[in-house]
């Protein structure tokens, strides 16, 4: 696997999504019962999403801290983003998951943030190519 030396601009890019997905990691979990009053969101798909964030912020602010990252690691935060992207627009419009109309709004806005930093990411990840080294 090959690993290279990320650009600034990945590496900012990871650090914002990593702070913006334990800041909604914690609002899930932490807020599941408001969330559930409000938007309708099923308490525990909240509270369980919520925690399930944290050590994937985690990682992803590991990964913007290191000198060096695999290509791949980069590649799967972005996969596990889209996916998350997929997951909320299916959840929000086609789950039958009794979402009101904030609760719509609310998964699909976190979904096109969470798009937006997939997006930030692949175009760092881009910049990064020409400083891609062999692993050791």
């Amino acid at each position: 696997m090959s690993t290279f030396v990320p650009s600034l601009f990945l590496r900012r890019a990871l650090l914002l999504d990593a702070v913006a997905t334990a800041a909604t990691g914690v609002l899930l979990a932490a807020g599941s019962g408001v969330l559930a009053q409000w938007l309708q969101l099923p308490a525990a798909l909240s509270l369980y999403s919520g925690l399930a964030l944290l050590p994937f912020a985690a990682f992803v602010a590991w990964l913007a801290t290191r000198e060096r990252v695999h290509a791949g690691a980069v590649w799967a935060v972005i996969a596990i983003n889209a996916l998350w992207v997929v997951d909320s627009f299916w959840l929000a419009l086609g789950a039958g998951a009794g979402l009101n109309t904030l609760g719509q709004v609310f998964v699909i806005g976190q979904a096109l943030a969470v798009g937006v930093f997939a997006g930030l990411e692949y175009f760092g990840l881009r910049r990064s190519q020409p400083a891609l080294v062999a692993a050791a």
